[in-house]
């Protein structure tokens, strides 16, 4: 059976601790974007469609707290909170916020994903595998299809093949060579033709993209983070 890919919105100001969390949930199979403030998380949140947020409180600016009371309801996505205080009093105000869940630092790594993965497992459904969402499109890997402004554009074996190692490596570049290895295919004329189908599937505006992008002289990556 297929392996459901969370997409994870980690929100701390906290360069390490980012770094940490990101790295640990890379190694355990999810997928991460990070913010470093409530803002910078909106404008992401405008873009990609997380199945899951880890929030720190205490941040400049707007605080996790204050996130929550203007995010939450149009976002119905849920949210660890993760704080330095673990006063009885703060956790309470952050659940009664609209928080699923409470994490004081310092944190064992592996107790965040046994309280993630049970959030997960009550709020995703089975059907739910595989599926990606930012923008205006839509990836669907169970159903080979991408689905974008209201309209299906389906996905063959080879698109799909190349999709699923980007996805699983968000923000890697894949080189002409590495996607010709993937995929049995050694023209690269014939990749970019590939690339560039994929593009109008994907893209608002395929002609200057802004998820799967030409690394000059490199490759192609996929930013969904």
């Amino acid at each position: 059976m297929d392996k459901f890919i969370a997409h994870i919105l980690v929100v701390d100001d906290d360069d390490g601790i980012r770094s940490l969390v990101k790295k640990f949930l890379n190694e355990n199979n999810y997928l991460v974007t990070t913010a470093d403030s409530s803002e910078n998380a909106v404008e992401k949140i405008k873009l990609i469609k997380f199945d899951l947020i880890v929030l720190d409180i205490m941040m400049p600016g707007k605080n996790g707290l204050e996130f929550i009371k203007e995010n939450k309801k149009k976002l119905e996505t849920p949210i660890i909170l993760l704080t330095a205080k673990g006063e009885p009093n703060e956790r309470i105000e952050g659940l009664e916020t609209g928080a699923d869940d409470y994490l004081p630092k310092p944190f064992e790594p592996k107790e965040l994903i046994l309280r993630m993965q049970n959030i997960l497992n009550k709020t995703i459904k089975k059907e739910q595998k595989r599926i990606i969402e930012f923008e205006n499109a839509k990836i669907d890997l169970n159903k080979l299809l991408i689905i974008k402004n209201n309209k299906e554009f389906k996905i063959n074996g080879t698109e799909k093949t190349i999709l699923e190692k980007m996805i699983n490596n968000p923000g890697k570049t894949f080189s002409r060579e590495d996607i010709g290895q993937l995929i049995n295919l050694n023209k690269e004329r014939s990749i970019d033709v590939i690339i560039t189908r994929l593009r109008k599937k994907i893209e608002v505006d395929p002609k200057n993209p802004k998820f799967l992008q030409t690394i000059r002289g490199v490759g192609y990556v996929l930013w969904i983070n």
